[in-house]
């Protein structure tokens, strides 16, 4: 293969490589029955008009393997913090006592398990796809330096076929993150 094909394989490695991080970090934010400050990473507050991530306005602590704590920097936004995390798909109702919201995880009944699984399953999907659209971008970058003349068919053909057995390696990479993901989530 030419240098230039070279470059686009890595290309598509890395955008590949970056794809399957972004999707474990989502899967960070599915609780599998343990208190974790990541289950509220996707939580975004309407803060004084703006939708801000929970993270931005609070410290986030897991003291106990079933409690999260969230201390807000401004006192003021507790309401708007207390909102959003109760119409979250979290399933936790938070107690505030003024200075401290109080977030108990509870024990995760089996119905809760299936629609978490549904859920990771989603968010492998939406992995699944991102590298889907990076295979497809890069087929494309190669069949126009075909088109232009700057690599011959048989390159082409060569280097698609890498670009194949990558995008193949890194499903399969994802698809085995999320059976592990399934299965902390099943567990009782």
């Amino acid at each position: 293969m030419s240098e230039t094909t070279d470059e686009y394989i890595a290309d598509a490695r890395d955008r590949m490589t970056k794809s399957v991080e972004a999707t474990v970090t989502n899967f960070g934010s599915i609780r599998a029955g343990r208190a974790s400050p990541h289950l509220l990473d996707r939580i975004m507050v309407d803060y004084y008009g703006t939708m801000t991530p929970l993270k931005q306005l609070a410290t986030i602590n897991a003291p106990e393997a079933r409690l999260i704590t969230v201390t807000p920097f401004d006192k003021g936004s507790m309401g708007a913090i207390e909102k959003s995390i109760r119409n979250s798909d979290l399933g936790l109702n938070p107690s505030n006592d003024g200075n401290i919201m109080r977030l108990t995880v509870p024990e995760l009944t089996e119905e809760r398990r299936r629609e978490l699984v549904k859920q990771a399953k989603h968010i492998g999907e939406e992995g699944r796809v991102g590298i889907r659209n990076v295979r497809r971008d890069v087929m494309h970058d190669l069949r126009e330096l075909k088109t232009e003349g700057e690599i011959g068919e048989d390159e082409e053909r060569r280097a698609e076929a890498d670009l194949q057995k990558l995008t193949d390696e890194k499903i399969a990479e994802l698809e085995g993150i999320l059976k592990g993901k399934e299965a902390e989530i099943m567990e009782v």
